[in-house]
């Protein structure tokens, strides 16, 4: 028999909704981390020796977060159905971890937008300094579909195309969109499980409170 009557029922209706919806985002956000984990243009520009790794340090948080959500997501459903103080109660704590998994990769991606971007530019500039045929910048080139810098040599850049985009600002705008991304998913879901926590922390209480008084 259920222990919560009246208007706990419906929140606890509603959590268990709000549970799938929350395993499906999970999903979502999983795969957006993993895209942007194997992108194949961002693989390649991050795959050369001594390229800087601070840009998948936030990915990694978007994608532990995201499974994490999946496997929360499901025992929030179990929890409600059950009406388990001690599943709601761990659905409560596991959603204060990810909450504050998901602020850090958001907090992460945009306080250090400018210091990855700034990584990546001197690691081009570097690689093509270093050696006129890298192999860095001729990938860099014909990803971004740009050539040489203000201080890199720019031997490497075709005679035939002189209107090329400096790969500075191509860089930089290639990976703001990655890393908007990562801070947007982060803090969009961190607002989501706000919900989720006080929904689990009010049926919670209407279990014991039931429990108590019979």
């Amino acid at each position: 028999m259920s222990k919560v009557q009246g208007g706990m029922k419906c929140v606890k209706y509603l959590l268990f909704i709000f549970n799938f919806i929350f395993w499906l985002v999970g999903s979502l956000v999983l795969a957006v981390g993993l895209w942007l984990r194997f992108d194949p243009d961002t693989t390649s520009l991050l795959n050369g020796n001594g390229a800087p790794e601070t840009f998948f340090i936030g990915v990694y948080i978007v994608i532990g977060a995201g499974s994490l959500m999946m496997l929360v997501g499901f025992f929030g459903c179990c929890g409600a159905v059950r009406e388990s103080q001690c599943l709601l109660g761990s659905f409560f704590t596991c959603l204060l971890v990810i909450f504050g998994a998901e602020v850090a990769a958001g907090v992460f991606g945009f306080l250090n937008k400018d210091k990855i971007i700034e990584e990546l530019q001197s690691f081009y500039s570097e690689s093509v300094d270093e050696n006129s045929n890298s192999t860095v910048a001729t990938v860099y080139h014909k990803i971004l579909n740009c050539c040489g810098s203000s201080t890199s040599n720019v031997s490497l850049c075709p005679e035939s195309e002189p209107e090329l985009q400096n790969c500075e600002i191509a860089i930089a705008d290639f990976f703001n969109t990655k890393l908007y991304i990562i801070g947007y998913v982060g803090i969009g879901i961190a607002g989501i499980m706000i919900i989720g926590m006080i929904f689990s922390m009010v049926l919670c209480c209407a279990i014991r409170n039931n429990r108590e008084v019979i």
